[in-house]
């Protein structure tokens, strides 16, 4: 064996390498894009207004059109093309995912990182008020807190952002725990690095691959979230489209036009399906515990 062949083969792969031999993987990015760009792009992909009414868009006895024709998807319960408010009905989906999931891991790692890098009577505060928190129902918090506030899609946001900070800050306060007592931190420590300098110059470094994994895997359960919210009526308010307030305003007509249920239930069920394939493989790529199993 040649010096070159075993300096090319000591050269670590990168994680995108690790990640395109995963197909799932691949699949679920693939589906993630398409249904990003579809959100993006549906002002100018959409075949209608999604606020229209159309004249045309209901049957002679008022019912809604099944898919075909002009409406490929068919149209709801007032006549409004269905394939149109499902496009725009992603990017409000999307923007309260990434909005929401933002805020939440912001809060948690802030949360976790503080606990567990100070521990003490500080830590305990924070961690009893997290697990005080994860104590309560998710749902029904949510439910609670938009019940308070005026719906509308920024207080949804804040609303799921509230309830899902929890799981992260729970995971980066142990991830941190057992960063704080390694050897090199303490080195840090005794040749008089900052506080500051040792949080975001050698513990927040570390915990960034769980930060970027919690972020992805996070986005499906807002998701699911903000869906389930505005189908029981508590989420982003009609006209605004929304994939949980499609099924909400339609499901009386369930075994009459069951089109109006099935078609944004699928979208939730796909784009929750794309987060969570490429979420668990990234998981496997950045955790290096698991990259034995490539």
């Amino acid at each position: 064996m040649t010096a070159a062949t075993t300096n090319t083969r000591a050269v670590p792969e990168s994680a995108w390498t690790r990640l395109r031999r995963r197909k799932m993987a691949m699949f679920g990015l693939a589906l993630v894009i398409l249904i990003v760009g579809a959100a993006i792009l549906a002002p100018w992909i959409a075949p209608y207004d999604p606020f229209e009414q159309k004249f045309d868009g209901l049957t002679m006895f008022g019912e809604p059109l099944p898919p075909g024709g002009a409406y490929v998807l068919g149209t709801d319960l007032l006549g409004r093309d269905l394939l149109s408010r499902l496009l725009y009905g992603a990017r409000t989906s999307l923007i309260i995912g990434v909005v929401a999931n933002g805020i939440a891991l912001v809060i948690g790692t802030i949360i976790g990182l503080t606990a567990g890098f100070f521990q003490g009577w500080i830590g305990a505060i924070l961690m009893r008020f997290t697990d005080l928190m994860m104590a309560f129902p998710a749902l029904l918090l949510a439910i609670c807190l938009a019940a308070i506030f005026q719906p509308s899609l920024w207080i949804v946001a804040f609303v799921i952002a509230m309830v899902n900070w929890v799981q992260t800050a729970r995971v980066i306060y142990t991830e941190t725990s057992a960063l704080a007592a390694r050897d090199f931190i303490a080195a840090e420590r005794t040749l008089g690095a900052s506080t500051p300098r040792i949080l975001f110059k050698h513990i927040l470094p570390h915990l960034v691959p769980m930060i970027i994994v919690w972020g992805t895997l996070g986005i499906s359960t807002t998701v699911l979230l903000e869906a389930t919210l505005s189908y029981l009526g508590v989420g982003v308010q009609p006209p605004t489209p929304s994939w949980g307030n499609i099924i909400f305003e339609n499901q009386t007509y369930f075994q009459s036009a069951p089109w109006l249920v099935f078609f944004p239930g699928a979208a939730i069920v796909v784009l929750a399906l794309a987060f969570n394939l490429v979420g668990d493989a990234l998981r496997d790529v950045l955790d290096p515990t698991l990259r034995g199993s490539d």
